[in-house]
């Protein structure tokens, strides 16, 4: 099962995104534990996902949190910008596939 964290200022403008990140999954058949926390839960939360997205009011922060990711092996990226604002759960997704380089 794939493990993909957003993150984003609090936490509330990504859980829509998540969401829509979940139908998209489940009409695929396709299996993810997706969740969404604030900034400052970030770092704490990283080490049990596979991938961290973060919002783009947040990609000031993008080093910040690769380099706490790193010692998880994980990739850090800022939501595609068009899909963060149109809550394209299925570009959202792709974009966390292929950070994890399984697509």
């Amino acid at each position: 099962m794939k493990r993909i964290l957003l993150a984003c200022s609090a936490g509330m403008s990504t859980s829509l995104l998540v969401t829509k990140m979940e139908q998209y999954v489940t009409s695929i058949g396709d299996e993810a534990k997706i969740w969404a926390v604030g900034q400052d839960q970030a770092k704490a939360e990283l080490k049990h996902a596979d991938v961290v997205l973060i919002g783009p009011q947040m990609s000031f922060l993008k080093g910040e949190l690769q380099k706490e990711a790193n010692q998880y092996g994980i990739k850090v990226d800022v939501i595609d910008m068009m899909a963060y604002g149109m809550t394209d759960g299925k570009k959202a997704y792709e974009q966390a596939l292929k950070l994890m380089g399984d697509q």
